[in-house]
């Protein structure tokens, strides 16, 4: 983005290890008090923190990622319809597993995850309808020792598949010490587990940043929530590795044929929940703000 838009180093201040509670308030009173008239929070917890101060400085611009909080004036939330990502990773999933029993890290019981998790669970029962999913939580986004932790445990329980909603790439560590698989998250983690990954959810920030920082620059800058996908190429998946069951790339570039022609939505119905109770009836399409408020596990997936 910087590259892009020519700007300079002095322009962009960055604050990292901030953490969710009143030390993500004096970061941004710090940034405001050096001159910042945009600022971005990268994290769930920062957003009430972020509404307040919105409020009290309304010649800031405020844009935060991943949460669900929003003014008509000077804060805006942004993410990316990752769940078409999640759906392909699914797929991956349900065609490598041995055993029909998929295990996920999950770091958060809030929507995000959720609906996350939810994704990648569809996909994989698409391809494989006996399919079921156990889900641990870990309560935080970066631990690798919990993470660790949280993925053995799901291994001894019998997943021959690890997912992960988390920062590091210890849960994908672990899949590859117990000759298992694994689909990471937010990069291509190969790397960290060559013969046990398959792909992962990827982000290319870039899209919004430029995007929302160019409107500034133009004066066309409105208070709007960003919501991009795959068309717009904010979010994709890492390419397949050796370790994906044979056939899976040409189902994949199937399925996401039509995510990109609009001709299918991961949470197109009918869906049930895991009581049984249908949340998307047949022939209904959820609107990104019904998809971000998810608070229900898909049939066939449980918090173990």
């Amino acid at each position: 983005m910087q590259e892009a838009l020519g700007l300079r180093d002095d322009q962009i201040l960055v604050k990292t290890f901030v953490t969710e509670d009143s030390a993500c308030e004096d970061a941004i009173l710090e940034l405001i008090e050096q001159g910042c008239d945009m600022i971005f929070g990268n994290s769930f917890g920062f957003g009430t923190y972020m509404a307040e101060l919105a409020e009290e400085y309304p010649d800031v611009i405020f844009l935060h990622c991943s949460g669900n909080l929003s003014n008509d004036v000077n804060f805006v939330n942004y993410f990316g319809r990752i769940w078409e990502a999640r759906y392909l990773a699914g797929i991956a999933a349900g065609l490598r597993t041995e055993n029909n029993h998929l295990g996920y890290v999950a770091a958060m019981q809030i929507p995000e995850c959720i609906y996350s998790m939810n994704a990648y669970f569809l996909g994989a029962r698409s391809v494989n309808p006996d399919v079921t999913m156990d889900v641990l939580f870990t309560n935080t986004w970066y631990d690798p020792t919990i993470e660790r932790q949280t993925a053995d445990a799901l291994i001894d329980m019998g997943c021959d598949v690890i997912a992960q909603h988390q920062d590091s790439t210890m849960a994908m560590v672990a899949a590859q010490e117990a000759g298992v698989w694994g689909c990471g998250y937010n990069a291509d983690m190969t790397e960290a587990a060559p013969d046990a990954h398959l792909c992962a959810p990827i982000w290319n920030w870039t899209v919004v940043y430029k995007a929302e920082l160019e409107n500034v620059i133009n004066g066309t800058w409105t208070c709007e929530n960003y919501f991009l996908g795959m068309q717009e190429g904010m979010v994709g998946l890492s390419p397949l590795t050796k370790n994906c069951a044979e056939g899976t790339q040409e189902v994949i570039d199937e399925w996401t044929a039509k995510i990109m022609d609009g001709s299918f939505d991961v949470f197109d119905g009918e869906i049930k929940d895991n009581t049984g109770v249908v949340r998307v009836e047949e022939g209904q399409r959820l609107t990104d703000a019904e998809i971000t408020s998810i608070d229900w596990l898909v049939e066939g997936a449980v918090v173990a």
